[in-house]
């Protein structure tokens, strides 16, 4: 499994768009299950988060090597599904990160940047 990630996170649908954030979540899952059978990513998890107070309320946590999450958010499919979240929901964020073993190598490039 890859430890490339991609974090598609939001707050909270919009007053009056909850249908609307429902049936798109339901969509958005069938999207990224046809990608994972397709190969075009190799797996994701979705995550709701309890109530803490904060501005993050759940997200998908996609996983694929770099060329496949290069490919996902480049294709128009990825902008329109991006889009049409932010239509329904506030706090709409999608940023590339790492797990896993990169976890290492991002530490190891973060520590030589501190100055002895």
């Amino acid at each position: 499994m890859s430890s490339n990630v991609l974090f598609f996170g939001w707050n909270r649908p919009f007053p009056g768009r909850e249908s609307m954030s429902a049936q798109h979540f339901q969509e958005f899952n069938q999207y990224l299950g046809g990608l994972q059978q397709g190969g075009q990513i190799d797996g994701y998890d979705t995550v709701f988060l309890g109530s803490h107070g904060g501005d993050l309320n759940g997200f998908f946590l996609i996983r694929a090597d770099n060329n496949k999450l290069d490919k996902l958010v480049a294709s128009q499919e990825w902008q329109a599904q991006i889009t049409r979240a932010s239509i329904h929901l506030d706090g709409v964020g999608a940023i590339r990160g790492a797990t896993g073993q990169l976890i290492a190598e991002w530490m190891e490039i973060w520590a030589r940047q501190i100055p002895s």
